[in-house]
């Protein structure tokens, strides 16, 4: 059907800053050598590159595992461990010629088996469980390898989204299978990638080390070959004052997430380069549980959405420095609808309206309204392991403002991962903030399909009849304009008439790095930082 094609106009969206300090080395060459540190905010919860949903982590993880496809600015295909792909004029078969000079860093080749083996596991629940994969590996009904360097995936119906989920699947080697790391991750887990895992010290450091062998840079690589650096350390800094402080007295090299207020500390300065830029995906969002506690009440929910100015709130935090979302996808993505923007908040009036209309008129001593001797009171449930980017002081201050304007008690509890999993399963919660930077529309179905039907983060926990056939009528067309208008609807119905989820602002990601340092950018289309395979130093 289509192979390598299907460009689609992006560029305008792209929200990229690069300042002045990086250009004064644009005329050296690159140079071969030397060991990068690069302070960075997450720490991954598992190093395996396909149970990982932490979007921070990949950074990491990307320099040891490698994708069939890789993606070009404006979300076009491009060769990677495959050199080409094929689609059925039906939709539904999708066949990947692979690379035959591709090994695994344990020396294990890539072969369609190998890659069949992982679409498998893919499927199984008892290997991904509690993961994204498991709903989009499950489309699968056949998988078949021809001969030893094609695959043939069949999905037993039309879903537009699968070629961005099977060409970025991270690949792991057919013996990891067998490891007892293979859930953890660790160095029996090993991928394609131009760095090796050497060393993971827990709560301090993550180091790789060259991969003499690498020779299969994806098509939009800036080099190919091994890579420059002789190795790179990945210093987990989650405080970005300490991150900051760390870059400008020299103890690392580079660093990721920068704060609003640090800004200013890179810009426009020569001994640094600055670069931010929008990821894809969900942005960064209250979902509001409509089968728990009082944000069943739509009216409720409702008076949530109105009542709360995010604005100021966003200005304040981090000066100007972050941007303001009204919908359900990144404005980076393709299937972007802006028609949301400036139709609902910073209305306390409706609000309170709203609220006094679902009974909740009486106040107690503390300002909290109440209904049958009941607060109204609603748990915010926050990852651990997603707080980043000053989201706890932006959680505090929606707090304070709920309190002031609306007389809603907003209790933020954050929780480790393992009673994060536990809350999502028993569904008591008010709310969970989060976000998620899939793209072509995955995130959006993660966020909406019902639970029971694959919504592997449906955090609203929304089974509501109007959004399937909306969902159902965006994934069985290969037509992006007409999968751009079943979103548009989706997006009314779930912000605007339903209030399930309160979008608060786009993340993005930022990366500081010395003037010697070279190469360091973000990976085109999804705009996250780059891994370190194109990186160099020069003298210093």
């Amino acid at each position: 059907m289509k192979s390598f094609a299907g460009a689609r106009s992006l560029s305008a969206l792209t929200l990229l800053v690069l300042s002045s300090g990086q250009s004064l080395f644009a005329a050296e060459q690159p140079q071969p050598g030397g060991s990068l540190t690069w302070g960075v905010e997450t720490e991954p919860n598992t190093l395996n590159p396909q149970l990982n949903g932490q979007s921070k982590a990949e950074l990491i993880l990307r320099v040891a595992y490698e994708s069939l496809l890789a993606r070009t600015p404006d979300g076009a295909y491009i060769p990677w461990l495959a050199t080409g792909y094929h689609v059925s004029d039906d939709g539904k078969t999708y066949t990947f010629t692979l690379r035959d000079d591709v090994k695994f860093s344990n020396g294990e080749k890539l072969t369609s088996a190998a890659v069949a083996e992982n679409f498998r596991h893919a499927q199984d629940p008892a290997y991904c469980a509690g993961s994204s994969i498991c709903a989009l590996a499950g489309r699968i009904d056949t998988i078949a390898t021809p001969d030893e360097h094609t695959v043939t995936l069949t999905l037993k119906q039309v879903y537009s989204p699968f070629l961005s989920f099977a060409s970025g699947l991270k690949l792991i080697s057919p013996s990891s299978w067998t490891s007892p790391q293979l859930k953890a991750g660790g160095t029996d887990i090993a991928g394609t990638g131009p760095f090796i895992l050497r060393r993971y010290e827990k709560g301090q450091q993550i180091e790789y080390v060259r991969n003499p062998d690498y020779h299969w840079a994806s098509a939009n690589a800036k080099h190919q070959g091994p890579a420059y650096l002789e190795s790179v350390t990945y210093r987990f800094l989650p405080e970005s004052s300490v991150r900051t402080g760390a870059l400008l007295s020299g103890q690392v090299d580079v660093i990721e997430g920068v704060s609003g207020n640090d800004a200013g500390e890179f810009k426009d300065n020569a001994d640094f380069s600055y670069q931010h830029a929008l990821n894809t995906g969900t942005p960064y969002s209250l979902f509001l549980n409509v089968k728990y506690g009082p944000t069943q009440e739509v009216k409720v929910r409702q008076a949530i959405l109105q009542g709360l100015d995010i604005s100021p709130i966003l200005q304040s935090i981090y000066r100007g420095e972050r941007t303001r979302v009204w919908g359900i996808t990144s404005p980076v993505d393709p299937l972007y609808d802006a028609s949301l923007t400036g139709k609902y908040g910073n209305n306390p009036k409706l609000a309170n309206q709203l609220l006094d209309e679902a009974g909740w008129k009486t106040k107690g001593a503390d300002g909290i309204r109440t209904k049958d001797g009941q607060p109204l009171s609603i748990e915010i449930i926050q990852a651990q392991a997603t707080v980043r980017d000053q989201r706890d002081v932006l959680l505090q201050a929606l707090q304070a403002q709920a309190r002031q304007r609306l007389g809603v008690d907003l209790k933020i509890r954050y929780v480790d991962s393992g009673t994060y999993t536990e809350v999502r399963k028993t569904g008591q919660f008010g709310s969970i903030a989060n976000s998620n930077t899939d793209t072509d529309g995955i995130d959006i179905e993660n966020h909406y399909l019902p639970v029971n039907a694959g919504g592997a983060i449906n955090y609203s926990r929304t089974d509501a009849p109007e959004i399937i056939p909306l969902l159902k009528g965006a994934s069985q067309t290969l037509d992006n304009a007409e999968r751009k208008k079943f979103y548009g609807q989706l997006q009314n119905f779930a912000v605007l008439q339903q209030a399930l989820a309160i979008p608060l602002y786009e993340p993005e990601d930022q990366i500081a790095a010395a003037s010697y340092v070279h190469g360091v950018g973000f990976r085109p289309f999804k705009q996250m930082p780059e891994n370190a395979y194109d990186v160099w130093l020069s003298k210093h």
